[in-house]
């Protein structure tokens, strides 16, 4: 069974960054986080994938403000938020998959993903 701890989530002022993490207890082909706004469904953050540490996102908005990567044991997942607003408001989760994916755009449903973490709370408020 992989377990997944994240960490780092706080209150923080609009313009902040933050650098989020997760630690996980056996290296995983691929890595992403989530994130849920209250009242809102999950939506998905950016993946890390393969030995070679391809870095995968859906919103562009969200690719010039962030950061994934994992550290070189693959065994902690970080997510650093630059410029972090309001609407970032959320819980971040993190998830893992040893899935092969067809295409890229699996990395982004939530179904690929075999193991998750609690979450941490990310809350931007002056």
């Amino acid at each position: 069974q992989v377990r997944l701890v994240e960490s780092g989530g706080r209150l923080v002022r609009p313009g902040d960054s933050l650098r989020i993490s997760c630690v996980v207890s056996q290296r995983t082909h691929t890595m992403g986080w989530f994130r849920q706004a209250p009242g809102k469904e999950r939506k998905f953050v950016a993946a890390i994938s393969g030995s070679e540490d391809s870095t995968y996102f859906e919103d562009s908005s969200l690719k010039g403000r962030f950061t994934i990567s994992r550290n070189g044991a693959k065994d902690i997942l970080m997510l650093d938020m630059n410029d972090l607003q309001p609407e970032d408001t959320a819980i971040y989760t993190c998830a893992a998959s040893d899935r092969y994916a067809y295409t890229n755009r699996e990395f982004g449903q939530a179904h690929y993903y075999d193991y998750w973490g609690q979450g941490t709370q990310v809350t931007v408020s002056s």
